[in-house]
């Protein structure tokens, strides 16, 4: 376990150890239809202490969405003035949209000895290699292409050219995995969430 602090009243500058606590950041990361979304469901299941991160972002809350509970909503300008005043972790932004990770809640959870999960694509996780090093990164994969693709296939969601673009996309993550701490091959669900324990609480 890495066990670092980063303080909230200096969340806006880069993460640095300030005293030794059992808190934790974990970035999750890994293909789409990998599983990484049913490993956490289940994670936090037996681990109901463990805190998911929460993004801000600048598009409208869709109904049922609670601010600081689903996202932190912010206006363009808001979020603009978080990018410049180095508040997030990592942000990026989609389809007229900006997301981000806000560095002081994330802090403040640490600061109190709290595990936080950071699930994130892989531009994010450089991001975050580069904002806060000392965080834990685990990289899940499938057991090959073929497999995943079947798992895409079996949701029925997409269409082929929407699942020719996310295994193309498959393919760049993939041949990132050894940049990250740890990689744990989703073939068994059982085996995966024992191994993703494992990583976490060591």
């Amino acid at each position: 376990m890495v066990s670092v602090s980063i303080s909230p009243d200096s969340a806006t500058d880069s993460a640095t150890p300030t005293s030794v606590v059992s808190g934790q950041l974990v970035v999750l990361a890994g293909p789409s239809g990998v599983g990484k979304g049913t490993l956490l469901q289940q994670l936090r299941q037996k681990h109901p202490e463990l805190q998911l991160s929460i993004s801000a972002t600048t598009r409208q809350p869709r109904a049922g969405e609670v601010h600081g509970q689903h996202y932190y909503f912010k206006s363009r300008e808001q979020f603009q003035a978080m990018v410049e005043a180095g508040a997030l972790l990592e942000w990026a932004e989609f389809a007229g949209n900006c997301y981000g990770t806000p560095k002081a809640p994330i802090a403040a959870a640490i600061e109190k000895g709290a595990q936080v999960i950071l699930e994130i694509e892989l531009l994010g996780a450089r991001q975050v290699r580069q904002s806060f090093p000392l965080a834990k990164q685990i990289f899940i994969a499938p057991p090959n292409v073929e497999t995943l693709e079947a798992r895409i296939r079996a949701r029925g969601q997409e269409s082929e050219a929407a699942i020719a673009k996310r295994l193309a996309q498959s393919k760049v993550e993939l041949a990132a995995a050894h940049e990250f701490d740890t990689v744990i091959v989703n073939d068994s669900l059982a085996t995966a969430l024992s191994e993703l324990e494992t990583a976490i609480f060591g």
